[in-house]
């Protein structure tokens, strides 16, 4: 399970400096993960409600950050 703690280093002590040197990219993240989770959600919607079931995994790939999502 990755580390969301994000203000605190590996070895359990504040690191405040890296923290909000990051800050941005990890909101950006967030965000970006929280859209995912809200379309997969819809997909998966439509998917039933057209009388269908999904049998394979969705791959997604972020268009702006190249990321793919499986």
């Amino acid at each position: 399970m990755p580390n969301t703690d994000h203000y605190h280093n590996s070895e359990g002590y504040a690191d405040p400096t890296a923290y909000h040197g990051l800050k941005s990219i990890i909101d950006e993240e967030n965000a970006v993960n929280a859209e995912l989770y809200t379309l997969v959600k819809v997909l998966k919607y439509i998917i039933k409600r057209s009388g269908f079931e999904l049998v394979s995994r969705i791959e997604l790939k972020h268009i702006e950050s190249g990321r793919i999502f499986k």
